[in-house]
């Protein structure tokens, strides 16, 4: 409310003294900022689940599609990256394979600020591309999909024990990012629980004990995910029914041609600048779910 009425009084002054270039695009920038600021309060007043203000662990896996597909699990990866960025997060590639033309397979990384959760548990689901694709040299126009998953991270309040006895650890030579040393060295770790069948693995730190460190916090969150989801209420609220990773299942549609646009299938938000939604740019529809959500609750 104060800078509010700081705003308006200079805005007063300014009127009062005539026309001022300087100083008339000063306050449309102090606006711009105050509008953000009250955009990003509405939010976190949406966000008010147990979870919400955690970290969160995301992790995007290529679908129908091929080629295609592993393209557009690479495009969604930046698209969150210029997004962590542009809210002042901390985003960290824990492990990645690579298509085996283009893209990746699969990558799982961490976002670490406040609310990351609350805000990226919009994104999970399966995501549709539609495009001229530049792998057909025939310029057709391509569909294709991959699904996101999002899940809190744990902190020290949960209560997940892992008996080291009920893990099966291996070490492998890294093959993403990370310069000749990664490559040369058995520095990626990959951890399989036994009871529960999961498994995780890490290769992007130089190091084997970082990769160790990193795969067990993936770990522990997707227990801690497990023991939650063993209430289907629970499910129902932290991750929705798992759908194929195909047509029909899609939570929002990125079209490139034959229009542009990003629809959200949910919430029936829309989008037309689909280049500054793949630049980050995901508050309007983030906002949109959340109020969905918020309704639905």
């Amino acid at each position: 409310m104060q800078r509010s009425d700081e705003l308006s009084g200079m805005a007063e002054l300014a009127a009062a003294d005539g026309q001022d270039a300087e100083l008339e695009a000063e306050l449309a920038a102090d606006a711009a900022a105050l509008r953000r600021d009250l955009e990003r309060l509405e939010l976190q007043s949406l966000l008010g689940g147990e979870w919400d203000k955690r970290n969160a662990i995301v992790e995007i896996n290529a679908g129908a599609g091929g080629t295609e597909s592993c393209d557009w699990v690479e495009m969604l990866l930046r698209m969150y990256m210029r997004w962590a960025q542009e809210q002042g997060f901390e985003a960290e590639i824990a492990d990645e394979v690579a298509g085996d033309v283009a893209g990746m397979k699969s990558v799982t990384f961490e976002v670490r600020g406040a609310y990351a959760y609350g805000y990226l548990q919009s994104e999970r689901g399966v995501h549709r591309l539609v495009r001229i694709s530049p792998f057909d040299a025939n310029k057709r126009r391509h569909t294709s999909f991959s699904s996101v998953d999002v899940i809190p991270e744990t902190d020290e309040t949960d209560q997940i024990v892992i008996n080291p006895d009920e893990l099966r650890v291996d070490t492998f030579r890294s093959s993403g990012a990370g310069g000749q040393h990664v490559n040369k060295t058995d520095s990626a770790v990959r951890i399989c629980h036994i009871p529960t069948g999961i498994v995780v693995s890490c290769q992007n730190e130089r190091s084997q004990h970082k990769n160790r460190t990193m795969a067990l916090k993936v770990l522990q969150a997707r227990l801690l995910e497990k023991q939650r989801s063993e209430d289907q209420a629970k499910v129902n609220e932290l991750r929705g029914e798992q759908q194929a990773i195909e047509w029909g299942n899609q939570i929002r549609s990125y079209v490139f041609q034959p229009y542009t646009l990003v629809k959200d299938h949910r919430t029936g938000c829309e989008v037309g600048d689909v280049m500054a939604v793949m630049d980050g740019r995901l508050d309007a529809l983030i906002h949109a779910y959340l109020q969905w959500k918020g309704r639905k609750e």
